[in-house]
């Protein structure tokens, strides 16, 4: 299984911006995001293909998140701007099959926090 260690997480004010980090040790193959907000459900919320050229965003953050790869570090992005409070939740990252209505994931990250205050 393929570890997966996210950082750049912390607490930031409401329309403000943060960038998330997630080094992969092991091969990676199309890697997503997912959050979870204090006593909500896991969401996915982004995904992108093995080569880049392809993503796919939840509606709650399109437009606003962007999911980026540096296969060269082996490290995925997820930009964020315009947050709100809404945003607060615990950010995972993942590596498997990711469509809008269908994930599989196959290797979780332990997560990173982010408090968007208001």
């Amino acid at each position: 299984q393929v570890r997966l260690v996210e950082s750049g997480g912390g607490l930031v004010q409401a329309k403000g911006s943060l960038r998330l980090a997630c080094d992969a040790f092991g091969p990676t193959d199309s890697m997503g995001w997912f959050r979870q907000a204090p006593g909500k459900e896991r969401e996915f919320i982004a995904a992108i293909n093995r080569s880049g050229s392809s993503t796919v965003y939840a509606d709650s953050v399109k437009g606003r998140f962007t999911i980026s790869r540096n296969d060269l570090k082996n490290t995925l992005y997820l930009q964020m701007n315009s947050l709100t409070p809404e945003d607060t939740a615990v950010y995972y990252c993942a590596l498997g099959t990711f469509y809008r209505d269908y994930q599989k994931v196959d290797s979780w990250g332990q997560g990173t926090h982010v408090t968007v205050s208001s």
